[in-house]
């Protein structure tokens, strides 16, 4: 146990405690109302199950009750775990942030979100969860955007960023990731609140121990502070058996100390002795209570001590991340508490009753405010205290839409969009300065080494560069608090759930950053989930995927990405993009950039190469306006880039590292009578909503597909690019003609370029029996 240190300004201690016993029994009611309202009282035509937790809220009432009505300040945030959404709604309505009203929307059509959601939900939510892991790791990269941001951009103060976290939660691999990583070590305000109720959705866990979870934590560089009983077991602990009970509570094994919870008092004076060596004393200790304090006292445990809670949070170390273990009872205060399959119960009419008549509360007037007294005054006082003024959002500096060169040569869209940062620091300096840089220890190996030679790695103290005065050492890497870069371990999901939370400082402290993350294209089906919630949050950011496809040839199978394209399509939220050539790509980079940051802004994910390509085959017009239309074309998704004489006879519509091979087949069919239009393809996700559009299914610009893909010049369609097929099948729709989709469905080889390609089905020689299959020659 930690030393009782608390005072409060406010109120004697006694008296705090009394007023925040009475709201979290307050908070209690409203969690498991609100849930009972959903699923009972609220119309439900369907039938459907609607669900809620009733007894993950219990386990975290006291813990959210002592944090928002006594520890938190303005500038703290808060992560809830998922299903204990209701009771962060119990809490806002308590502080003047969500009308009664509301409390009967949860899970409705645009009603209360089924879990906290910062984007969705109309009271104030600080992160969005619902996804397990991810929700807990967010305040740690949320920690580190804020001290970014403060560093450059003044104003995102300071705060402590909690995660209140279930015990299961922590089986997520992303926890420890980002628990380990050495970014991590020295971010104090960072405390995670973990629930440790000891069950799962299915059953109690058997062989949970906090002893060894406290290790790896304190093995990470964490202060590990334990709650684990409550004042009433620690004074019985002190009385004549009261080391016996101490030892045979310690060393119970978790089913058997949930099976007494659910045991009447007289089974618990024949259970709780158990059969060894502490039965005799604890049978006379046992003998010294009546029903209701032995009753009590099992469940006295420190996560639901008001007084123990509030000691724990007055000895966080604020040098480093701290973990507080706090045992709770999974549905304490419930008639469902301790039991195993308790998850998402409903208690019944009588049970929801029963807990009206011990929390103070009214089943007929479930909403009713709490009685003038200090529980009242308590909640008005901090409501004022935790109330935060409106951000004064700043609009991110304007990104340039070209540079007004013209790569030449032969190069890779990967070795352009470094050259892109690049030139974005030089034409755009105050837009480059709200650029920022993060990858999974792969900077060298994108092309990113010219970028962080110019702009410094990012750490929050200078350190020494020892390899500066090395002649041989290319990548200087100089760390300090000005660098843009940051570097973490070799984990994506820390990667992009970092991302998100730079890609979120515009709404969280209105300073628009433009984030930037960099990973090997083949892990970002790793990285996906916790990114797509980062943009489901809020998060603005640009993912670049690199080097991608069956085109790494020599790396084989393991390093081949085959479904990215298709999921950059399909992921909401997010504009996806796949240049053939240098120029594209810079043009690209620049849209993606003016995305974010803004109200109105959106992620966007670029998949590069590392094929070297002719760059006269992007023939980039030299007439400025005839630039300018193709960069319009390029970046909304496709342009002409070859047009035979005449009506054509099929149209190849390539991607990426493919159109070297369109452009090749293109000029074989040509040889054989055969005209062929060439498309090169940017955007399939931009183009798909543009179809969408067409139909009136999407609000998306449509003009591109009539320059694209005029319909005087509609023909058979054969699509090719370094992914899934299916992924530009849909381009058939657009005029209705027959097409051949070519692409990656298996597992690829270790080989030469071309070895890959023909055993792929996606080199020249494919692409050409497909278009005279298609145009039904001989």
């Amino acid at each position: 146990m930690v030393p009782d240190t608390t005072t409060s300004p406010r109120t004697g201690r006694q008296e705090l405690l009394t007023a925040l016993g009475e709201i979290e029994q307050r908070v209690l009611w409203l969690s498991a109302a609100t849930i009972d309202h959903a699923n009972r009282v609220r119309p439900n035509p369907t039938g459907l199950k609607v669900g809620g937790h009733q007894a993950s809220c219990a386990s975290m009432v006291s813990i959210m009750t002592t944090l928002w009505f006594h520890e938190l300040t303005a500038d703290d945030r808060v992560s809830v775990k998922p299903h204990a959404s209701p009771a962060l709604h119990a809490v806002n309505h308590l502080l003047g942030e969500l009308p009664a009203e509301t409390l009967t929307t949860l899970r409705s059509f645009g009603g209360l979100q089924s879990y906290p959601s910062r984007t969705k939900d109309p009271d104030p939510v600080d992160y969005s969860t619902g996804s397990v892991g991810i929700g807990a790791t967010a305040p740690i990269w949320g920690a580190l955007a804020r001290r970014y941001v403060e560093g450059r951009f003044p104003g995102a103060g300071t705060g402590r960023q909690y995660a209140l976290l279930g015990d299961a939660e922590l089986d997520e691999g992303a926890c420890w990731e980002a628990v380990q990583d050495p970014m991590v070590a020295g971010l104090g305000e960072v405390v995670w609140i973990v629930d440790l109720n000891r069950q799962s959705l299915d059953r109690v866990v058997p062989a949970l121990s906090a002893e060894r979870l406290a290790g790896m934590f304190e093995a990470a560089g964490w202060q590990v502070l334990t709650l684990k009983y409550g004042e009433q077991l620690t004074e019985l602990f002190s009385r004549p058996g009261g080391e016996a009970l101490r030892t045979r509570l310690d060393t119970m094994g978790n089913p058997e100390y949930q099976r007494l919870l659910r045991c009447t008092p007289a089974e618990l004076r024949d259970r709780l002795p158990g059969t060894g060596s502490t039965r005799e004393p604890l049978e006379r200790l046992v003998a010294t209570l009546d029903d209701d304090a032995l009753h009590s006292a099992v469940r006295n445990l420190g996560g639901h001590d008001l007084g123990a809670l509030l000691d724990a949070y007055a000895a966080i170390d604020d040098t480093r991340p701290t973990v507080i273990l706090a045992y709770t009872v999974k549905g304490r205060g419930l008639h469902s508490e301790g039991h195993p399959q308790n998850h998402s119960s409903l208690l019944t009419r009588d049970q929801l009753a029963d807990l009206a008549t011990r929390t103070g509360a009214d089943p007929d007037d479930p909403w009713r405010p709490l009685p003038d007294g200090a529980a009242a005054r308590l909640c008005a006082e901090r409501a004022e205290e935790l109330r935060r003024p409106p951000v004064e959002r700043i609009a991110p500096p304007p990104v340039p839409t070209d540079f007004g060169r013209t790569p030449g040569g032969t190069g890779t869209t990967q070795q352009a969009f470094g050259r892109a940062l690049l030139d974005l620091s030089r034409s755009a300096p105050e837009a480059a300065a709200r650029v920022v840089t993060v990858s999974p220890d792969v900077s060298s190996s994108t092309n990113l080494g010219g970028w962080l030679n110019k702009v410094g790695v990012w750490s929050p103290t200078e350190r020494v560069d020892w390899f500066a005065d090395d002649a041989e050492t290319i990548l200087h890497w100089r760390e300090n608090p000005t660098g843009q870069h940051v570097e973490l371990g070799i984990a994506e999901t820390n990667l992009v759930g970092l991302l998100g939370e730079l890609g979120a400082t515009w709404s969280r402290w209105g300073q628009p950053l433009l984030p930037i993350g960099i990973m090997y294209d083949p892990f970002v089906n790793r990285a996906l989930e916790p990114w797509q919630f980062g943009i489901y949050a809020g998060g603005q950011s640009l993912l670049v995927g690199t080097p991608s496809g069956v085109t790494l040839a020599p790396e084989g199978g393991a390093h081949q990405s085959i479904t990215t394209p298709s999921l950059g399509l399909e992921q909401p939220g997010c504009t996806t993009w796949e240049p053939a050539f240098a120029q594209d790509a810079e043009w690209c980079v620049l849209a993606a950039l003016s995305l974010l940051g803004r109200p109105d802004g959106g992620s966007a994910y670029l998949r590069l190469s590392t094929r070297p390509v002719d760059q006269s085959l992007a023939a980039v017009p030299a007439d400025p306006a005839a630039r300018e239309r193709r960069r319009r074309q390029a970046v909304a998704g496709a342009y002409g880039l070859r047009r035979a004489e005449g009506t054509p006879d099929v149209t190849l519509a390539a991607m990426g590292a493919m159109v070297p091979e369109a452009l090749a087949a293109a000029d074989r069919l040509a040889s054989l009578g055969v005209a062929a239009d060439v498309v090169c393809v940017t955007s399939p996700g931009l183009l798909f909503r543009a179809t969408q559009a067409r139909r009136g299914l999407d609000d998306a610009l449509q003009w591109v597909l009539d320059q694209a893909f005029p319909a005087d010049r509609a023909a058979p369609l054969v699509t090719l690019l370094d992914g899934h097929p299916h992924t530009l099948a849909f381009l058939g729709t657009v005029h209705n003609t027959p097409v051949t989709p070519l692409g990656v469905t298996h597992f690829g080889q270790s080989g030469a370029l071309d070895e890959v390609y023909r055993h792929h089905g996606i080199d020249t020689e494919s692409v050409v029996r497909a278009a005279l299959d298609l145009t039904h020659r001989p």
